[in-house]
């Protein structure tokens, strides 16, 4: 009762169309839900997410849940993650793709969901890192322990929106650093991330956990563009 005379006089927007969400929905709406363009890269292994980095980085899986385009629902959702605090979004996604990854054999044995770093002054200076919630999401749906400390950003630099491939290549080449000891020796991190655009940021990370003995990388995101 008490929750339904607040959502009345204060009601939750979609994280998408922003129009008001109904009783029984959840941060974003059912007509959104069906809107939004799926890539559907779970049901098979060689899909465009894995082909992107192929003879880049061995991986042994990767997926997006959503198509990124400019303007479109996915990018609003993102946005508001990102720039505006709104972390449920991450979670409502992360719950949401759990239910397809759970099926997927090559991430059966994940030992680790890995973000990729924000900058120690970056996350100052916003308070969260945008893929935690979804992160989250995953291990608890997953069962597989959610770990921040093992990868490291060590250079603060500007956002990649608008460089160039060429740019962001050159930029994350030596950004990134790993912290691990014996007991992450032979296993397979799941990294995590928001959008897939060029994957020069999720290489370099790849390349810094491969530099674990007998390490295992693959890579899940809420979005990739198209």
């Amino acid at each position: 009762m008490i929750q339904s005379l607040i959502n009345l006089f204060f009601p939750k927007a979609c994280a998408g169309c922003n129009s008001f969400l109904l009783s029984d929905e959840n941060v974003i709406c059912t007509s959104c839900r069906h809107e939004i363009p799926l890539t559907n890269h779970h049901k098979t292994k060689n899909n465009e997410a894995f082909s992107k980095f192929y003879g880049r980085i061995d991986l042994e899986f990767a997926a997006a849940l959503f198509y990124f385009h400019k303007k479109g629902i996915v990018q609003e959702m993102i946005h508001k993650l990102k720039y505006k605090g709104h972390q449920e979004i991450g979670a409502v996604i992360g719950f949401w793709y759990a239910e397809e990854l759970l099926f997927v054999e090559e991430l059966k044995d994940a030992d680790y969901i890995i973000p990729v770093p924000l900058h120690k002054k970056r996350l100052k200076e916003r308070g969260y890192n945008q893929v935690t919630s979804f992160g989250e999401a995953l291990s608890k749906s997953l069962n597989v322990p959610y770990n921040e400390t093992i990868l490291e950003r060590n250079v603060y630099s500007k956002t990649q929106t608008k460089k160039t491939f060429l740019g962001r290549s050159d930029v994350t080449t030596s950004i990134f650093g790993v912290q691990f000891d014996e007991s992450h020796h032979n296993k397979h991190f799941l990294l995590i991330d928001d959008v897939i655009t060029t994957g020069s940021t999720l290489e370099s990370c790849c390349r810094e956990l491969m530099k674990i003995p007998g390490a295992k990388v693959s890579i899940v995101c809420m979005a990739m563009t198209q």
